[in-house]
């Protein structure tokens, strides 16, 4: 059970989120059409497309770098790793099952980055483009929470940028994968906010 103590302790190492428009960019994770279709927990998908747009369009309008990420299976380059339990296979996937849903875009000046396993950083030029972009701050969001976004998550703690969550624009498989991965592995890396917070941070700096 958690203590009183513990609850104002936890409460007062929440500080107001502050952004620097100059060195933060948006990365947002396999909000794509062949993923969005399964259901999510706790946030339903379309609630999470929803807070990204949010995102996305604020960040724009304040010309931010928004880098839009998704996941393609070309043939003949999927990971077999042995392991004790593997995603069902889907057999063949449509021809849009990689487009990014039309909601989020891409705009003209959004970045697109195509990955070919979980998280964004390996095999990909993110990292060169954000660092030559001036950014050292990302707000991350997308689908799922315990495999796209915590993968993503872990190697820019490793990178060593700082980074915001929007919680309520990630969901995942189940709600307990959501929750595991924002308590124990996102609230230790970086600041986990709601997606009006992240807003309001935008309009006060």
């Amino acid at each position: 059970m958690r203590t009183a103590k513990a609850a104002v302790t936890e409460s007062a190492s929440v500080s107001i989120l502050t952004i620097d428009r100059a060195k933060t960019a948006l990365v947002v994770i396999d909000l794509q059409k062949g993923i969005v279709s399964m259901e999510t927990q706790p946030n339903p998908a379309k609630n999470v497309i929803a807070n990204a747009v949010l995102l996305a369009r604020a960040f724009r309008e304040h010309d931010m770098p928004v880098y839009l990420v998704h996941v393609t299976r070309p043939k003949g380059t999927s990971l077999t790793t042995q392991s004790d339990s593997s995603f069902p296979s889907g057999g063949e996937m449509p021809p849009d099952w990689a487009d990014i849903v039309p909601e989020l875009g891409p705009a003209p000046s959004d970045v697109v980055v195509t990955k070919h396993q979980w998280g964004a950083f390996y095999g990909t030029d993110l990292e060169l483009r954000l660092r030559r972009g001036g950014s050292d701050t990302i707000v991350l969001c997308g689908i799922a929470t315990s495999y796209g976004v915590e993968s993503t998550a872990r190697f820019a703690y490793e990178y060593g940028f700082q980074q915001v969550f929007a919680e309520d624009a990630m969901s995942d498989r189940s709600a307990e994968a959501h929750k595991n991965a924002v308590e124990f592995v996102l609230k230790r890396i970086g600041r986990v906010r709601h997606t009006q917070e992240i807003l309001d941070a935008l309009l006060r700096t």
